[in-house]
């Protein structure tokens, strides 16, 4: 199967790892010679209820049995579709009560950027550097880290970038910005948290130009920082919020977030503003469905900062100069890339499934299942600070 993987399958590096996947639950990802390896990284934080949850697995079961694709996306009322965003609705301020949903966090990005022009008549984003939105090409054009864009120039035009956290950049939102996207904390860039009302300075900024803020909550959503959206922790909110990831616990999707009169400038001048054939699909809906009721009917959220702590009161070693990020979105980072690299790999030679960040060579993501038990997580960290002294 591996010599079929690398000739058939398009690879997205040179030497990804290759574990050849039997099947996942829990915590564990099964590889075909039967061995457990633990999953430290939720499949980049999209799995947040661990592989096959028995309720998202029968929610996609029972829709399958009823009907799958049947209309592109907004001409059939479909229940899974209506349910899942009117409970949305009922978990976020009242300015954010329409949910367009699509296929993959990119593409919500896209819906986003596409609407705040739709909506301000004006063409100028600002986003963040080192920030990470996705790979279609408006998504990376707003994306902050060269190296990932010069071999597909020119992208698309009217983009300008601040630093993250810096007050004296926010100078640059005029009355000629339609919005400001950010990720509520940094992830490609190391988990980077907002400091000193950083947020609120935003927004301020943004409401006194008549810009809109779109945040980017594709992997802190959904419980995994201790909130249900990390915008939660810092007393602000967004005129759009873009998630993903972790909604439908491993199934591909995405959505935008906004007012019902902000979204309605999609439907005229021109007609379809955004569309998309599969999104909203009813089978997609039901697990998104099935997870939100689980992340905010359980204690998983609550839960999620303890784990915090245990992870922060396990791993600690000389070669570990700090540990970023909130609640299980975590990042351990170090002196060199070597070391990162060098736990990485060697870890998963011991069955603990780590990963690497995108623009951070230094840092080791750390992103469980928001399932994950407290006894699962001292076993990984053990294992980190086991070869961490190895590598000493």
């Amino acid at each position: 199967m591996k010599d079929d993987f690398f000739k058939y399958q398009a690879q997205t590096t040179p030497h990804p790892l290759a574990l050849e996947i039997a099947h996942a639950k829990g915590s564990y990802i099964y590889d075909t010679e039967g061995n457990a390896h633990l999953d430290f990284v939720a499949g980049v934080s999209a799995c947040c209820l661990g592989h096959c949850h028995p309720k998202v697995v029968q929610a996609i079961k029972s829709q399958t049995n009823k009907y799958m694709h049947v209309m592109v996306y907004g001409e059939y009322v479909q229940e899974p579709a209506v349910a899942y965003t009117k409970l949305l609705a009922s978990h976020l301020p009242k300015n954010l009560e329409t949910t367009y949903l699509v296929n993959s966090g990119t593409e919500a990005i896209e819906g986003a950027l596409k609407l705040a022009r739709r909506y301000t008549g004006r063409s100028e984003l600002i986003a963040a550097n080192n920030a990470y939105h996705g790979n279609t090409m408006g998504s990376l054009s707003v994306t902050g880290y060269e190296a990932r864009k010069s071999a597909f120039r020119p992208l698309i035009p009217d983009v300008r970038f601040i630093q993250f956290n810096s007050l004296s950049d926010l100078e640059k939102i005029t009355k000629k910005t339609a919005a400001v996207l950010l990720e509520t904390i940094q992830g490609g860039a190391g988990f980077i948290l907002p400091k000193n009302d950083y947020l609120k300075e935003v927004r301020r900024r943004c409401n006194e130009m008549g810009a809109l803020l779109i945040l980017d909550e594709i992997q802190p959503g959904f419980g995994r920082t201790g909130k249900l959206f990390a915008f939660e922790h810092f007393d602000i909110t967004p005129d759009i919020l873009v998630v993903g990831k972790g909604m439908a616990s491993g199934l591909p999707v995405g959505a935008f977030i906004a007012s019902h009169k902000m979204m309605a400038t999609l439907q005229e001048h021109p007609k379809l503003g955004h569309i998309t054939t599969f999104g909203g699909n009813p089978v997609i809906a039901a697990a998104s469905l099935a997870t939100l009721k689980e992340v905010t009917e359980s204690q998983l959220i609550t839960y999620t900062l303890e784990k915090e702590q245990l992870f922060r009161s396990l791993l600690v070693h000389p070669l570990i100069k700090e540990v970023r990020g909130k609640g299980l979105m975590l990042a351990l980072l170090f002196e060199k890339v070597e070391i990162a690299n060098y736990l990485v790999l060697e870890a998963a030679k011991k069955r603990l499934i780590l990963f690497w960040l995108l623009f951070e060579p230094k840092a080791v993501r750390i992103s469980p299942p928001l399932t994950i038990s407290e006894e699962e997580i001292k076993i990984g960290c053990m294992q980190i600070v086991y070869l961490l002294n190895a590598y000493q």
